[in-house]
């Protein structure tokens, strides 16, 4: 492998095959970059000269195809300090038929999407392209038929740099990719960056894993997870785009600000429509104004309350005691109790939707009646059964047997109705765990209930069982150790015929209700046997920080092994006692980050926040809440510990250890908030305290 150049004097000495033919190879490539931009943009100008209006269809039709147009407009933007190219194949073989009557190679630059010139042939060949495979793939020990791999090296849009891997040269030694580390440890500012240029084999197995199949990924801080499932939702819908286009994909964030950080990844890929929501946002069928604590959100989040809740919908359904009458112009026709009976059982056994069946049952009712006008030697059709349907004693004994459930107000007399409740959660939950459940003071109405978190997904369930969730054809769900099994239920409906990309960390769980193992999350997914794959080489945190980190897995994830990783950054992890003066020494951490370059991140307990914000203040920092994007004039983040997750800095400064693993519900959950907040460095990590540091810490 060759080192990368800086200058075209340089890069003459890097390749010498290339250079016989080219004199300036570094100015060659820059001349395939500015043609390659070129014919982007006359691609762009094609769609926008597109004249609409001699379209012949229906006006529906025209909208359609208007927003077609757009949005591949959109997707055919240039990003003047994205790479349209990150690196170069060139194969030994000729892979096309055309090119292979001359029986040489080929040559293909990889980029994020395609580029051709006006005669059709490609420029820059998209990523996720079969082609483009060994890009990541390709080693000196399986070369895949490349010759040679080159990376490119940017600042800002321009081309400044490569790097060769002569993969079929067996004198060449092999050493790690200095630009592949230089684009890993690039500052972190803004959003959050692809990983398209960087991504490892184990990646990318997974980015390209079958869209039918479920993947779990159980990845170590700094591994990239999340990047990896946004790049796998890119790769999946350039894979299978009608398929997804017509079912709809999803990315499942914890929090807001996580998905601000997160929401320019897939456009940066030229992927536009993909939704993105956290689970509150999916089943937000009522406004969220109360909390639980923390035994109760745990019992409203078990799985057991689907039981309960399957109960209290069916619990309306009573057997008929009394014939039904349908009086039809002069002739009265009579249905009995015990027919009706067999209607209700047969509907009720089905195990149907709840709603599904309250549809189908006067249905069911009207075609018993219209067998007996056949009887009398009438002959009815369709109207005719339309019409009974609707009839007056029809309608009352579906009424009466059948009732129709509204999921919020269900739920509302599940929380206030003791007698309700212990019926419908009769050998389910015992008399202590009905009681936590209850309301202190039940509220008048639904439109008045202090709905907490928990009880919004409980409502969700509930209209389920009532009406089906439309299912989407791909979630990704990130963060997914923190969901409860009802909030899995919740994700899961919303992928029954689709598949997931389930993302986490079992050591990262910081709610009370956590899930213990990934076996247990999938089986409440309704994804059970989903393939899990484990990512545990880094390539964010510093080798120094993540070896500390890792003291606290004996004690909040045993079974996992320690994350390694790929950057040795000596010096990386600062740890200084403040016997007092805690803020002061704080803020001259802040003012030490901000010299380097990049972001800084200040983290602290939930409860420190506003003694901090306000000594920020008066210091003249100005500082951002999380998920913001950094400019030139505010580079730090003001991050509670309990919004840290999935979040990256390229310095961070931990304040007080001990009042974050204090400010949780209990011990456990407090050193996994902690293990958060220590993994979020890139570069540099301070930690302060004047509090004795967690035993576990060592």
């Amino acid at each position: 492998m060759h080192s990368p150049t800086e200058t075209a004097d340089t890069a003459d000495t890097l390749d010498t095959a290339a250079t016989a033919a080219d004199a300036d190879p570094l100015g060659r490539e820059r001349a395939h970059l500015a043609a390659s931009r070129a014919a982007l943009k006359a691609m762009r100008e094609d769609v926008e000269s597109l004249d609409l209006r001699d379209v012949t269809g229906t006006w529906v039709s025209s909208l359609v195809l208007r927003k077609q147009v757009d949005e591949r407009i959109k997707a055919l933007a240039d990003l003047a300090h994205t790479p349209l190219f990150f690196g170069r194949l060139d194969y030994l073989h000729a892979i096309s038929e055309a090119e292979s009557e001359g029986g040489g190679g080929e040559r293909f630059y990889i980029g994020r999407r395609h580029v051709h010139d006006a005669g059709g042939d490609p420029m820059v060949i998209d990523w996720r392209a079969p082609v483009s495979q060994p890009f990541y793939r390709a080693s000196r020990t399986e070369p895949l038929d490349v010759a040679k791999r080159r990376r490119f090296g940017y600042t800002g849009g321009e081309l400044t740099a490569y790097e060769d891997e002569n993969l079929s040269d067996p004198d060449e030694a092999d050493s790690r990719s200095a630009l592949l580390a230089a684009e890993i440890e690039k500052p972190r500012v803004g959003p959050m960056r692809d990983i398209v240029a960087t991504i490892q084999p184990e990646q990318d197995e997974i980015v390209r894993a079958d869209v039918t199949g479920t993947i779990c990924v159980q990845g170590a801080p700094g591994t990239g997870k999340t990047a990896v499932g946004l790049h796998r939702v890119a790769y999946l819908l350039y894979a299978h785009r009608e398929r997804l286009a017509r079912t709809g994909t999803l990315v499942v964030g914890p929090n807001r600000s996580f998905l601000r950080y997160i929401e320019q990844v897939l456009p940066a890929l030229g992927e536009l429509d993909v939704a993105q929501a956290t689970v509150q946002e999916l089943v937000g069928h009522v406004e969220v104004r109360g909390t639980d604590s923390a035994d109760t959100a745990r019992l409203k989040g078990d799985a057991r309350m689907a039981a309960v809740l399957r109960n209290a919908v069916r619990a309306g359904i009573t057997l008929p005691t009394e014939p039904c009458v349908v009086v039809r112009g002069s002739r009265r026709w009579r249905l009995p109790a015990y027919e009706l009976e067999q209607i209700v059982r047969e509907l009720a056994e089905r195990e149907i939707r709840y709603g599904a069946a309250l549809e189908a049952l006067p249905q069911r009712i009207a075609h018993a009646v219209l067998v007996k006008m056949e009887q009398g030697g009438e002959a009815p059709d369709d109207r005719v059964q339309d019409a009974v349907a609707r009839n007056a004693a029809v309608k009352a004994a579906v009424k009466s047997c059948w009732p129709a459930v509204d999921p919020v107000k269900l739920v509302h007399r599940l929380l206030s109705d003791a007698a309700f409740l212990a019926a419908a959660a009769d050998g389910i939950l015992d008399a202590d765990e009905q009681a936590a459940l209850l309301w202190a003071k039940p509220p008048r109405s639904a439109r008045t209930a202090p709905w907490s978190a928990a009880d919004a997904v409980l409502i969700d369930e509930a209209a389920d069982l009532v009406h089906r969730t439309p299912s989407l054809g791909h979630v990704v769900v990130d963060e997914a150790q923190d969901l409860s099994p009802m909030q899995y239920r919740a994700v899961g409906r919303r992928c029954t015929t689709g598949s997931a990309t389930v993302l986490g960390d079992l050591a990262q769980g910081t709610t009370p209700w956590a899930t213990g193992s990934w076996a247990e999350a999938l089986h409440h997914l309704g994804k059970d046997g989903a393939h899990v794959e484990e990512l545990t080489q880094g390539f964010r945190v510093p080798g120094e920080v993540i070896a500390y980190a890792s003291r606290l897995l004996p004690a909040i994830a045993p079974g996992l092994a320690p994350a390694t990783s790929v950057r040795d950054l000596p010096g990386s992890l600062a740890l200084r006692h403040v016997p007092d003066g805690l803020d002061a020494a704080v803020l001259d951490a802040c003012r030490a980050g901000l010299r380097h370059e990049g972001s800084v991140g200040l983290i602290a307990a939930d409860a420190r926040i506003p003694a901090l914000a306000e000594a920020l203040g008066a210091a003249g920092l100005p500082f951002l809440d999380p998920g913001t994007e950094t400019t030139a004039e505010a580079r730090l983040t003001l991050v509670p510990a309990s919004l840290a997750k999935g979040l990256e800095y390229d310095h961070v400064v931990l304040d007080e250890p001990a009042a974050i693993v204090a400010g949780e519900p209990d011990h456990r959950t407090g050193l996994r908030r902690l293990y958060v907040a220590l993994t979020r460095a890139v570069s540099g990590l301070a930690v302060l305290h004047t509090e004795p540091l967690p035993a576990e810490l060592g």
